[in-house]
């Protein structure tokens, strides 16, 4: 089972999709079960409830699904939590160290866009980066838990992330600091579904990049220095998580940053995947500075990106 919501910005349905015959799948409408996916929804047992409803066959099928925007799944989150150099090949690749222990920021979670979403570079962006990550959904509340095994009972499911960074406004040097460099609008892509957890292996997920159908990154979740259970423990002995929160798990090589590769430019496309959790595409255009946000991609856009990179994922 996988949740998404659909339609323009702002005014998305959620939707389950569910494997049907020879690969295909149909796409229920759920808005009789909620009126959106988000942290209420989770916190009352919103998936247990939508699966009933698949077995009772009392969802409808959603006419024209395939026509519509793909939102993120998860309505806007209360907080964005990041793990920051959670990839030792991504930490030395930045310059660092290893962590000792885990590297924690926020993001404001009003950067949250579709998966499909065109992309805006800030105005005098010069070094915009891409960042595949896992995502963890929160769907319990949880504070002070005893315990790395006690964390996985208020993970809710997992989705592909793209923490998207401007490192000339993130890192030390003239006003460098973290929050501007990770704050810019539409800078976190989310989805294209939610699935739930026990429907997925955290510790054993390849995740890939592409920037113009060049692979950029290419490693698994296998290879975190703190795994799901860890980081989720982890945060709740500073900060109380609640259902909605999303835990962006951190970026392993193949960014920008590691000198290897140019930084996005206008036009550029990239591709994001995780096995089981699915693809994003986004188009980066320049905004002006009068601009704050940047039209969503259209059907055709999306309809190529689910044929996704020549070389698979």
């Amino acid at each position: 089972m996988k949740i998404a919501r659909l339609g323009p910005a702002g005014h998305e349905i959620p939707v389950v999709y569910v494997s049907a015959w020879a690969g295909s799948e149909e796409v229920y409408d759920a808005s009789s079960i909620t009126a959106d996916i988000d942290g209420a929804f989770l916190a009352a047992d919103g998936i247990s409830r939508l699966r009933s409803a698949l077995a009772a066959g009392a969802l409808p099928i959603l006419p024209g699904a395939a026509s519509l925007r793909i939102g993120a799944p998860l309505a806007r989150p209360n907080n964005l939590i990041c793990i920051g150099m959670n990839y030792a090949a991504h930490a030395a690749e930045s310059g660092s160290a290893p962590p000792e222990t885990p590297v924690v920021f926020l993001k404001p979670s009003n950067t949250v866009a579709g998966p499909y979403d065109d992309a805006p570079i800030p105005p005098g962006s010069r070094k915009y980066d891409w960042e595949v990550e896992l995502g963890i959904v929160i769907g319990a509340e949880a504070s002070y838990l005893n315990t790395p095994a006690d964390a996985m009972a208020a993970v809710a499911g997992y989705l592909v992330a793209n923490d998207l960074s401007e490192r000339e406004y993130q890192l030390p040097g003239a006003a460098g600091q973290w929050t501007k460099g990770k704050s810019l609008p539409k800078s976190t892509p989310l989805g294209p579904w939610l699935v739930p957890a026990d429907e997925v292996d955290p510790d054993n997920l390849r995740l890939r990049s592409w920037v113009n159908r060049e692979e950029r990154q290419d490693s698994n979740t296998a290879d975190l220095i703190f795994d799901v259970a860890t980081v989720v423990h982890h945060v709740s002995q500073y900060m109380l998580l609640e259902p909605g929160d999303v835990i962006l798990t951190g970026t392993p090589e193949g960014v920008a940053l590691s000198g290897r590769f140019p930084y996005l430019q206008e036009g550029d496309v990239v591709d994001l995947a995780i096995a089981g959790l699915g693809r994003q595409r986004q188009t980066y255009v320049r905004t002006p500075a009068a601009q704050a946000t940047a039209p969503a991609a259209d059907p055709v856009r999306r309809a190529e990106a689910a044929a996704g990179p020549s070389n698979g994922a």
